[in-house]
């Protein structure tokens, strides 16, 4: 369906008294005419995506947060590329508000930034949205030329007419819309790929200049007329509150505003930040002793968990199934089971969480600077906090200094205390939470263990594969309204488990929905981190079991995928797979959603244990690339992160209390141990599926592979810090 658009009627009085210019609105609701100041703009609002001025100036919404993806410049470089605008003409606008129009439909239309789905989902929306505008500019074009519309083309920001003539984009927004129709989204004609100016090719990251010059903005940053700072002391183990509290000291020292008891901590209110976190030093709280969480242990925990994994009556949600797993396995001629295990880990993001609000006078609104991945759930922590209408929730989503899915929950404690200590003081306050605190009150990948049998043939080919993971819900806890909607299948615990890369005509996965013993949280590759270590390490024991090398044992599971074994293929070409000799090398071949990547690690080991990572190849499927050198980044980035939680991140718990404080004992990878890392993206004609996750899950069972071709040993138990390497060395 299209819309026509028609010239508004002005007055002579009208247009007289707004001689300077008028301001012409074209949207869903028709068209409206507003009078502007002498140096104004004619935007023109073809949709709620873009709006483009008279001088020339394009502003795009991006509906996504940034946090280091890039997304704040691909997903605009996407319309800008259907529009035909240059690049430089474009100015991007953060969206700040929880505008649902700009939904994540994968997410259910809330917005909502992880899982690799902001190109994947935006793709098609913003191609569209810029082809609308591009067609409206067209036809101004031919009224005012007089020429049919499919007579002209479009350059950057330019229409151009067959005689050579060429009118800029802002001249034709101000020659008007009279009779002008806004094609349908839906059936808008697109370029072909071949068409394409910025999809597929190196566009300069916006965000870039500004970071590397201290000039981004993040919450730490934010800056206020009477701003005050906190610090809260919070309650040493989950779900404790202060009962007591002993402030005198805290109150006698100079720049304190107040001291703000908290659901779960005490926040102290400074004149400044090292005010408020010294003073913080001074408090004296007497913690409640009645949560369950005073029982988390989380060597215990593992015991449960594994006997979860093993026990076949178990209660169990089918995640995957197709054929008959059981019975094939039972019918095989030769069958094998393993148990794999995996500690929590910390997202490990180097900004910890940080936020400032200011609470209005009468307490029925707020102003909030968050950085968050999501502007629905961080509005919808407001107005639950502060028990007011949404539409009173003044938002501004400020970059982070990465996220990981840290920044996701339904409820954000940070954004609450900040809240919370404003309303108190009555002043903007902002809250910052230090290393330490971002640790012991992290939110973590969860435990997980996990029990994989099989059946072989007798000429050593799968036959029949049974996946159990006993591990607990994530959704449940970071977002139990998702987890209502969803429920039993947590696609947070359990990616990854369903293989949906092989060809495996009996499989079945089951997820145990184990008791939680601490806080979790999405985290990056989500399931798939733990579920694709164990799959992936399992196949090289199969391989091994049927006598066969572990490329030719996969490449029989991906007879009806050739995308797959191209990339299986083609890293064994980049890492001489066949000509090895005593190199050692460990493959592996998993993926996130509908991206697949295939890996293949080399290890060294030195006298105390430790394995290092001394080359990583990689071969990547995620459909269209829209920014390949920000792809390879990603890429890069989701290997690294997979090279340091399978070598030395975990979390422990006892008595309900983290034990690690800081990255000198939560330990990541630094840049000495980042190896050489050689990465090839296929070139294929499909929709982009995403980027940001699929570096990570193949990571883990490539370096386990790798070290069995080293050693001779299995490591089943992530991550593989030095004491379990010597214990599986048998030193």
């Amino acid at each position: 369906m299209t819309r026509t658009l028609k010239s508004p009627q002005f007055s002579r009085r009208g247009v007289l008294k707004g001689a300077a210019g008028l301001t012409f609105v074209l949207g869903a609701g028709g068209i409206s005419a507003v009078h502007a100041a002498t140096d104004a703009t004619v935007p023109l609002n073809v949709n709620h995506w873009l709006s483009i001025g008279s001088d020339g100036v394009i502003s795009v919404v991006f509906p996504s947060t940034e946090m280091g993806q890039s997304s704040y410049s691909t997903l605009p470089q996407i319309l800008a590329d259907e529009l035909d605008a240059a690049w430089e003409d474009v100015v991007i606008q953060q969206l700040n508000e929880d505008d649902r129009r700009f939904g994540n439909k994968i997410f259910g239309g809330v917005l909502y930034t992880a899982g690799s789905t902001g190109v994947q989902f935006y793709f098609e929306p913003m191609r569209r949205a810029g082809a609308q505008a591009r067609d409206v500019l067209l036809q101004i074009a031919a009224r005012h030329l007089g020429v049919h519309k499919s007579r002209l083309q479009t350059e950057p920001s330019m229409v151009v007419a067959p005689d050579g003539t060429r009118i800029s984009y802002g001249e034709l927004v101000a020659l008007g819309i009279g009779g002008v129709t806004v094609p349908d989204a839906e059936t808008v004609p697109l370029k072909d790929r071949s068409e394409f100016r910025y999809i597929g090719k190196d566009v300069p990251r916006r965000d870039v200049f500004d970071k590397s010059t201290g000039r981004a903005r993040f919450a730490i940053d934010v800056d206020l007329p009477n701003l005050a700072y906190g610090a809260v002391l919070r309650a040493p183990v989950e779900d404790e509150r202060p009962l007591k509290i002993n402030d005198a000291e805290v109150r006698a020292v100079e720049g304190v505003i107040d001291v703000v008891p908290l659901p779960d901590g005490v926040a102290v209110i400074a004149e400044s930040l090292w005010t408020a976190l010294g003073a913080r030093d001074l408090l004296e709280v007497e913690w409640s002793k009645t949560s369950p969480a005073r029982k988390f242990n989380s060597a215990e925990t593992l015991v449960a968990y594994q006997a979860a994994a093993e026990d076949k009556d178990a209660e169990a949600t089918v995640w995957t199934e197709k054929g008959d797993a059981l019975e094939a396995i039972s019918k095989a001629d030769k069958t094998y089971s393993q148990l794999y295990i995996s500690d929590y880990a910390y997202h490990g993001q180097i900004e910890p969480m940080a936020a400032v609000a200011n609470v209005d006078a009468d307490g029925q609104g707020a102003e909030v600077w968050a950085g968050t991945q999501t502007q629905s759930w961080t509005t919808h922590t407001v107005a639950e906090t502060l028990g007011i209408p949404a539409e009173n929730v003044r938002l501004n989503m400020m970059t982070m200094g990465g996220g990981f899915g840290r920044r996701t929950a339904l409820i954000q404690n940070y954004v609450r205390d900040a809240l919370l200590s404003s309303k108190a003081v009555g002043r903007p306050v902002k809250v910052i939470w230090t290393r330490e605190d971002d640790v012991k009150n992290g939110t973590f990948r969860p435990l997980a263990a996990q029990k994989i049998e099989a059946g072989l043939t007798a000429d050593g080919r799968l036959d029949g594969w049974y996946h159990r993971v006993a591990t607990p819900t994530v959704i449940g806890y970071f977002n139990p309204r998702r987890w209502d909607a969803v429920r039993p299948k947590d696609v947070i615990s359990m990616r990854g488990a369903e293989s949906k890369f092989y060809g495996i005509k009996d499989f079945r996965a089951d997820h145990i929905i184990t008791e939680r013993q601490a806080r979790l949280a999405p985290y990056r590759g989500i399931g798939a981190t733990y579920t694709s270590f164990a799959a992936e390490a399992f196949m090289d024991e199969l391989a091994e079991q049927a006598g066969r090398d572990p490329l030719d044992f996969r490449l029989d599971l991906v007879e009806d995928n050739p995308r797959g074994r191209h990339l299986l293929e083609k890293v064994a070409e980049m890492s001489g797979w066949r000509q090895r000799g005593e190199r050692a090398l460990g493959l592996s071949f998993a993926g996130y959603s509908s991206s697949q990547a295939a890996g293949v690690a080399e290890v060294e080991v030195d006298e105390a244990g430790e394995i290092r990572v001394v080359h990583f190849w990689a071969a990547v499927d995620a459909g269209l690339i829209v920014s390949p050198d920000n792809s390879h980044n990603q890429i890069e980035g989701g290997i690294i992160f997979g090279i340091s939680s399978s070598l030395s991140e975990r979390i422990e718990i006892e008595n309900g209390e983290v034990m690690q404080n800081n990255y000198y004992d939560y330990l990541i990878t630094r840049a000495n141990q980042v190896p050489p890392i050689e990465i090839y993206m296929a070139d294929v004609d499909a929709p982009p599926t995403g980027v940001g996750e699929v570096g990570t899950p193949m990571v883990s069972a490539a370096i386990s592979n790798a070290f069995y071709a080293l050693k001779g040993r299995r490591l089943r138990h992530l991550p593989f810090t030095p004491d379990r390497v010597m214990a599986a060395l048998g030193s």
